[in-house]
């Protein structure tokens, strides 16, 4: 039997990765390339297109099924991305139907969250399981939901927005407009923006000191907590707690069996995971009490969102 392959496409806030998948899960071959640097949604197209065709060329553009492609706000039901805060392109993007002129194969779409939740479904932590939640921490926070063994979609495609619940009644303004959304707080941004009001408002010794505010990043803050810096602990603690908090609640909607994290600043591991964890149980609901578990994704970064967005295909 021919052997067939699909694309996988994550389009990230920062970089797009992109792979050729077997049927099997196997990622023959990867990429990335950034995804701020292009003025419009054309030229990114026109770009990932030239750096796809040796991948295609490679196995032979019949052996391929189709593309598919996991993207911030991105709608499975119309292919389009919709006013995603973190991208450089505005309003109403149709992405699926720019790719599939492009490379001239089908091509599916969802949000990026989504397709990581469909990786671990397929290829992850999340084999078997019929009930969990995928939380991505990265330039913003996504998650997907899995509620008996269906990705939630919800009637027009938007389901599970996550990031976008108000953890802080009247905080920090949103990409999206409005105040106090949980990614303002628990994701690679949200923590950076922590440690420059801090680190203003504040007279603790602090090694983050060091680094000019405006060259501050995630990584940096994940070092000195993991040398010990008090402050950069304390950074930690705080968002942990507002994530621990906000994921009690959610809990009480769809129940998972367990919460699985991956991006970037899950890679801070039990620095964020252990005291999130910790809020979340000291403010869960009785009846749902040390019954969901934490797992840091064990597929490599870009790799579950690849496998998620070409498990799309098939």
């Amino acid at each position: 039997m021919m052997q067939t392959y699909a694309l996988g496409i994550d389009v990230g806030g920062t970089n797009t990765a992109f792979g050729l998948v077997s049927r099997r899960g196997e990622i023959i071959e990867k990429g990335t390339l950034p995804t701020n640097t292009w003025a419009t949604v054309q030229d990114f197209v026109h770009a990932i297109a030239l750096r796809l065709q040796p991948l295609v060329d490679s196995v032979g553009h019949n052996n391929i099924v189709g593309i598919g492609v996991g993207a911030p706000n991105g709608n499975f039901y119309t292919g389009e991305i919709a006013f995603a805060p973190n991208l450089p392109w505005k309003g109403v993007i149709p992405l699926a139907r720019l790719l599939q002129d492009a490379v001239h194969l089908p091509c599916t779409l969802t949000n990026d969250a989504n397709a990581a939740a469909i990786g671990e479904m397929a290829y992850g932590i999340a084999k078997g399981m019929a009930d969990f939640l995928v939380v991505t921490l990265g330039t913003g926070l996504g998650s997907g939901f899995v509620a008996n063994g269906k990705i939630l979609y919800g009637h027009d495609g938007f389901a599970g927005e996550l990031g976008h619940v108000i953890a802080v009644r009247g905080g920090r303004v949103c990409g999206c407009g409005r105040k106090g959304c949980l990614e303002t707080y628990c994701s690679a941004t949200g923590l950076v923006r922590t440690a420059r009001e801090w680190l203003l408002q504040r007279t603790d010794e602090t090694e983050l000191r060091a680094i000019p505010p405006d060259e501050l990043k995630a990584h940096h803050i994940q070092q000195a907590a993991a040398n010990g810096d008090a402050l950069a602990l304390e950074m930690y603690d705080y968002t942990a707690r507002i994530l621990g908090e906000t994921l009690a609640d959610v809990v009480a909607l769809t129940s998972p069996q367990a919460i699985i994290f991956f991006g970037g600043m899950a890679k801070a591991g039990d620095l964020l995971l252990a005291p999130t964890r910790r809020y979340m149980e000291a403010n869960m609901l009785n009846i749902f009490a040390n019954k969901v578990t934490f797992h840091a994704s064990a597929l490599p970064d870009a790799d579950a969102a690849i496998l998620g967005a070409s498990a799309l295909v098939w």
